[in-house]
């Protein structure tokens, strides 16, 4: 699959900025990046581990529960976590990106009436990206960038289920590039991903599986969160190339 609209952008998006103002956000509020993720990713885990167990959620066991159809429900609980937290943490990239106060309350009220749409939506592009990688893998990372600021138009112009079509028009003429940046950004997040996995290994080794759940679920925080930050900073700069919106206006939405 290609894109026939795909020609060269006029205006460079910029990937190499996106991503090293994406680790400047994190690390510069880590904690706060960590407490926003830490609750979806915990249900996420929580939920998983309900339906086929903490094992298999957690990578820790090779067992049938983790292939199949029970690989295919883990791969779309994280894609619901993921949708929820980047509805949180587009928020906090903009105020990040502005130099203004981390306002975690102010976060609440938007994000909560942007969940429901974002879950489903975050549901049918996983199925969407599943179809489309029957094929091979570009197709999936594809369709994975076309819908990519899905979450960012939901919580900002509070489009609901329109997302996707919102997504697909800012997307337009830039895919390629957004795949570049998602790829990069995810092989830094699946570093902190195994890491996580090794840690909580090493804790229910020790007969604590709470401890473990607990660790895994504030480590994948920081790589959700991470993969969240810069899909705000993609679709403010979509904005910014084809609308001539500021992130100043964007964050406006919230005051």
């Amino acid at each position: 699959m290609t894109d026939a609209q795909d020609s060269e952008p006029k205006i460079p998006l910029g990937v190499g900025t996106l991503i090293a103002d994406s680790f400047s956000i994190l690390f510069r509020h880590i904690i706060p990046v960590v407490v926003i993720g830490f609750i979806p990713s915990l249900f996420g885990v929580l939920l998983g581990g309900y339906l086929v167990g903490f094992e298999a959620v957690l990578g820790l066991e090779e067992t049938s529960a983790s292939s199949g159809g029970a690989s295919a429900l883990i791969s779309l609980i994280d894609l619901v976590v993921y949708s929820i937290t980047t509805a949180f943490m587009v928020q906090l990239a903009y105020d990040a990106k502005l130099r203004r106060p981390v306002r975690i309350g102010k976060y609440i009220g938007p994000a909560m009436a942007a969940i429901f749409p974002i879950a489903i939506l975050g549901i049918a592009v996983g199925l969407l990206m599943g179809l489309a990688a029957l094929a091979f893998v570009l197709p999936g990372l594809w369709v994975y960038a076309v819908f990519s600021v899905m979450e960012p138009a939901v919580v900002i112009e509070r489009l609901g289920f329109k997302g996707l079509g919102r997504s697909e028009k800012l997307t337009k003429d830039y895919r390629w590039p957004i795949v570049g940046a998602l790829v990069i950004t995810w092989i830094c997040a699946l570093v902190i991903i195994i890491i996580a996995l090794v840690v909580a290994d090493l804790a229910l080794t020790s007969g604590i599986l709470a401890v473990s759940i607990v660790i895994y679920a504030a480590l994948t925080a920081v790589g959700t969160g991470l993969i969240s930050i810069l899909t705000a900073l993609i679709y403010a700069r979509l904005r910014e190339i084809k609308e001539g919106v500021s992130v100043d206006e964007i964050a406006a939405v919230f005051d």
